[in-house]
């Protein structure tokens, strides 16, 4: 079975975030609102900073737009303390980092490498229901674009609060979308 359009799993794992102690954030508690999983390889690494200031210089459009953040990586809730605590990137970050030192997430996603214990660099997004609606999994060399990400939330939120149309590429809010019938067959 492919993984878009199946429902998250059942998960609990425990979170840092910046001003708050230690939480534990399970499935129960994305129910009704949008999230994103944003899995990266492991703290204390090189391209994994960049992406994840990157989100952040997004986050707050993202909590605006009803979606939750969650860095995941197979470290713990410790290792991302300390990260945060002794990295001028990491420190300005804001949304939850979750230990999946267990794998649970990274094999419910299927994103962890066998043999290795990391998860491959790959993100998520979540609907109010549960349901995954987008994911893109990057080679370990290759950072991701928040702003892209931004892009194809919109669309999908669009797209589920307008049953019947659909987004064509690189849309953009505001934009031309298409509602699918056999009258565009072969027109487009």
């Amino acid at each position: 079975m492919g993984i878009i359009g199946s429902t998250l799993q059942p998960f609990k794992a425990t979170a840092f975030q910046a001003g708050k102690d230690f939480f534990d954030v399970t499935d129960a508690d994305l129910a009704g609102k949008w999230s994103v999983f944003f899995f990266y390889p492991a703290d204390w690494t090189f391209v994994c900073p960049t992406e994840l200031e990157d989100m952040g210089e997004k986050y707050g459009t993202l909590q605006a737009m009803g979606v939750e953040v969650y860095a995941v990586s197979t470290d713990t809730h410790f290792s991302h303390k300390a990260w945060h605590d002794h990295s001028d990137k990491i420190s300005k970050l804001t949304f939850p980092f979750l230990g999946d030192q267990n794998h649970v997430l990274s094999n419910q996603f299927g994103v962890l490498r066998e043999g290795v214990g990391l998860a491959d660099r790959a993100t998520f997004v979540v609907d109010p229901d549960g349901v995954i609606q987008i994911m893109e999994i990057t080679c370990e060399g290759v950072g991701r674009n928040a702003n892209e990400l931004t892009r194809k939330i919109k669309a999908a939120q669009y797209v589920r609060a307008n049953p019947g149309q659909v987004c064509p590429a690189a849309w953009e809010e505001g934009g031309d979308t298409l509602a699918p019938s056999l009258d565009l067959v072969g027109k487009i």
